[in-house]
């Protein structure tokens, strides 16, 4: 079955998109009339990014991409879900940008595009899903121009050791297997018809550093964040405006972390 996760996970992401879509979730009226998806965490690393190119891997249906482009990017966006792209595409032209989005997943990009960027971003809930983190830095690499930066923000390893119930560790903060579970539902919309296999990998901080330092990328920025800017794990608790914490937690684990590194 892990041979085959690009086409599970593909099935899983195709499933999920209307109702991430119509969710409050994602609030697609509000973007539409103006409102970013971006948050503080990201917009702080990535600055002013007028006239930037910028390629956002693993964009889902486009909210970040366009409001990328919105900024004033030259912006495109990449996803594994056909679906999605479709949405993106569709968005895009809603909102009145010319955000690009191009259906591949990470790995084969290079057999789609041939180009590089100011700067290659991705945040939160994406790279649990490739097996690989040398071959992903390999892609980050080879998108950026010499000079070029790298934005990551991402949800932290340690959470990712906990049950749904974030109540008990259940797996290993290493990458030691391979993680297949029957999910229901969707983080955006727990209610929705859905059940579908899922593949996913844990990525301790070592693994993801040591990746992108292997391809001589210097790292310019770390930080880890006691909140999530999203409200999509089980028992959490908004403390500020569009901060979340889970309950039982509180303060006292990293729920987010992100870095910056330059060709």
């Amino acid at each position: 079955m892990e041979h085959q996760y690009l086409d599970i996970n593909k099935q899983l992401w195709n499933n999920k998109v209307a109702h991430h879509v119509a969710s409050d979730f994602y609030d697609v009226p509000a973007f539409l009339a103006g409102k970013s998806s971006l948050n503080e965490i990201e917009l702080a690393l990535l600055g002013d990014v007028t006239g930037k190119s910028i390629l956002h891997l693993q964009c889902h249906f486009g909210q970040d991409t366009i409001s990328l482009a919105r900024m004033g990017a030259i912006a495109t966006g990449v996803d594994l879900s056909d679906k999605a792209i479709g949405q993106a595409q569709e968005l895009a032209l809603e909102a009145g940008t010319n955000a690009r989005f191009i259906c591949s997943d990470v790995y084969s990009l290079p057999e789609v595009l041939d180009e590089q960027f100011d700067i290659v971003f991705t945040s939160y809930g994406t790279i649990g899903w490739l097996p690989d983190m040398d071959r992903w830095a390999g892609i980050v690499s080879r998108y950026l121009k010499p000079g070029g930066r790298f934005v990551f923000a991402e949800f932290h390893p340690a959470l990712w050791m906990y049950d749904d119930n974030l109540e008990k560790i259940v797996y290993s903060y290493f990458n030691d297997e391979v993680i297949i579970t029957q999910q229901q539902g969707t983080y955006a919309a727990n209610d929705a018809p859905l059940q579908d296999t899922e593949i996913s990998w844990n990525h301790p901080l070592s693994e993801v550093f040591s990746a992108l330092l292997k391809q001589g990328l210097s790292l310019a920025d770390f930080r880890e964040y006691n909140y999530s800017p999203y409200n999509c794990f089980n028992g959490m608790e908004e403390f500020e405006p569009g901060k979340y914490r889970i309950s039982n937690f509180g303060h006292k684990i990293p729920l987010v972390y992100s870095l910056v590194c330059t060709k």
